[in-house]
Order: structure tokens, then C-alpha cells, then sequence
């Protein structure tokens, strides 16, 4: 997929586990598990929304389009 999705980038500049970004957003660790891997589907709005305020950036902070 050419959707890159660099949640991993911003947790290590913030110095944030995980854990703590899963419980800052009120989802479950698999759910954001699943979002750090590029695995899902679809990212709802109000998903990048908490992303962000949470991490403290913006959605392009997040997601990088590479073309194939």
C-alpha cells in the first residue's frame, strides 16, 4: 500500500509507549496495534483526531503517500 503510517515516528519522539498513546485514546493496545501496522482498512476521523491531539501533531505528522 502506498498509505505509509508513521504512529511509531511520533511515539519515539514523544517518548511515549504504546500503552500509554492506546490509554490516552481510550482504545484497546490491539486496536492501535493494528493502526501502527498499516493493517486497517479505513482510520475514522474522530481516530486521527484523538491520534493527534494525543501525540500532539498533525494527521501529516501520521500518514506519508509513496507512490509504488
Amino acid at each position: 500500500m502506498a498509505i505509509i503510517v508513521n504512529i511509531d515516528v511520533m511515539l519515539a519522539r514523544r517518548k511515549m509507549s504504546s500503552g500509554e498513546l492506546a490509554e490516552r485514546m481510550d482504545i484497546t493496545p490491539a486496536n492501535l496495534s493494528i493502526l501502527k501496522t498499516g493493517k486497517a482498512k479505513a482510520v475514522r476521523l474522530s481516530t486521527l483526531d484523538s491520534l493527534c491531539r494525543a501525540l500532539e501533531c498533525q494527521p501529516g505528522d501520521l500518514l506519508e503517500y509513496k507512490n509504488d
